[in-house]
């Protein structure tokens, strides 16, 4: 053979091995660690789970990867993963023949057994999943009914946990015999449209309401509780802390007032008796307000507890212990007022004695001056004799006689009737002149002084006799 026959052979077979090579390739099948390989074509003896022998035409591979002999086997794939599922059934009675509508979820999967997947195998090898998803659902679903019929609608809602663990004894065996097992179950809801459920639910929700409110009620009347203490706590603590301040500013106040009371005391000694005394009896009126203020704040204080105490017991009255405080407080100011209207009565009276002696003592000496005046005038008088007097007389005689006419000066309009010829106005001048006329009269009667008399002789003196 040339060298060119030779290329040709080996190129050949070449060839030849590389298309065997890849055949071989195409027939190793590989599979995940969820799913498992059936391989059909040859016999093979396997032991059922009941112990029998039989003769089976396929064998298994779970996961990894098997040589497929061409032309002799081949190859399904059995799906191993979990399946979920929905579960609805329509209404159905119950044992109390309520009929109800229940919602579940479950999960399947073909059991990982050489002898589960080959139930499952010859059930479900062409349908895959969701032939396995429909036969679960159907029997689940038929399960659920049964084990509904046999229950109360009270049961299933306080026993969800009793219901799913009978739905799931149901369906063991025949899963089973399916190559099957059910890995959980789950009812996740029922309702009916009689209304039954939500009337079990209204006494345990009114009874939840209930107890909420009784819970918050009580919870409402410990704070309440709490904060009125901590109010009369408070409230304790201010009042004793403003009684102190009161006592501090009483004696301070107190203090003040015995140093200027001694002040004033040097001042008025200084001074004169009347403003001395006038100083300490203000000084007293000052003392007795200072001591009915004290009263006011010491029964302004009691009040106060009163309060507290009416406050702390106002859930058990609201009508006794407001009016006795209000009986107590007007008491007590009724008390604070008398005495104070007492004590400036008092000291009203001191000033009005005082100012009353102070005054007696004043008429007395201006009476006193007077008198003296007028014994020092009567012995001028003694002294000058009758002449003085009537000189006094005569310097008083026109203002009498202008104290006569005056009254004829304020008339604006006189009219005189008379019935004889003379004239009306002659009348009144007469009558004025007869007025005066009648003034040395009763001068004479009321001093003894005779004025005609002194005026004749005055004008017509008498001749001294010749020695």
């Amino acid at each position: 053979m040339n060298l060119a026959s030779i290329l040709i052979v080996a190129g050949i077979v070449l060839v030849i091995l590389a298309l065997a090579v890849l055949l071989l390739a195409k027939q190793y099948k590989k599979v995940g660690p969820n799913e498992a390989l059936i391989i059909s074509g040859r016999k093979k003896h396997v032991t059922r789970p009941d112990g029998t022998k039989a003769k089976v035409g396929y064998r298994i591979r779970l996961g990894g990867g098997t040589f497929i002999r061409p032309f002799l086997e081949t190859v399904d794939v059995l799906p191993l993963e979990v399946i979920p599922l929905s579960i609805g059934t329509p209404e159905v009675l119950t044992h109390g023949g309520v009929p109800i509508v229940a919602d579940a979820s479950a999960q399947v999967k073909v059991e990982s057994t050489e002898s589960s997947i080959r139930t499952a195998a010859e059930q479900f090898l062409g349908t895959g999943k969701d032939g396995i998803r429909d036969v679960a659902i159907a029997v689940l679903e038929g399960k659920m009914r049964e084990v509904i019929g046999t229950m109360t609608v009270e049961d299933i809602y306080r026993g969800r946990t009793e219901f799913n663990r009978r739905v799931g004894e149901s369906v063991r065996d025949e899963f089973a015999r399916m190559g099957l097992v059910l890995l959980s179950f789950s009812l996740k809801d029922f309702s009916d449209t009689q209304g039954y459920i939500a009337a079990l639910s209204k006494p345990i929700i009114s009874a939840a309401k209930r107890d909420a409110a009784i819970a918050e009620a009580e919870g409402e009347k410990e704070a309440v509780i709490r904060s009125s203490q901590a109010r009369k706590e408070a409230e304790v603590a201010r009042l004793q802390s403003e009684a102190q301040i009161a006592k501090a500013q009483w004696e301070n106040e107190s203090k003040k007032a015995e140093s200027l009371t001694f002040v004033n005391q040097k001042k008025a000694q200084a001074d004169f008796s009347y403003e001395l005394e006038r100083n300490r009896l203000a000084q007293d009126i000052k003392r007795e307000e200072a001591k009915i203020r004290q009263v006011e704040k010491t029964e302004a204080i009691k009040i106060e507890e009163l309060e507290i105490q009416r406050r702390e017991r106002e859930l058990e009255s609201n009508v006794l212990k407001p009016s006795d405080a209000r009986k107590y407080q007007i008491k007590a100011e009724a008390e604070a007022e008398e005495f104070r209207i007492q004590a400036e009565a008092r000291g009203k009276a001191e000033a009005m004695k005082l100012e009353g002696q102070a005054e007696a003592a004043r008429i007395r000496d201006k009476g006193a001056a007077e008198a003296e005046a007028m014994l020092k005038k009567a012995q001028a008088m003694d002294k000058y004799g009758d002449a003085a007097v009537l000189e006094m007389y005569m310097k008083v005689l026109p203002d009498v006689v202008k104290g006569v006419a005056e009254p004829l000066s304020k008339v604006d309009k006189i009219v005189i009737v008379s019935g004889d010829k003379s004239l009306g106005t002659t009348k009144v001048t007469g009558q004025v002149a007869e007025i005066l006329a009648q003034v040395p009269e009763v001068v004479q009667s009321l001093t003894g002084g005779d004025l005609k008399k002194f005026i004749k002789d005055k004008l017509n003196p008498e001749p001294k006799p010749s020695k």
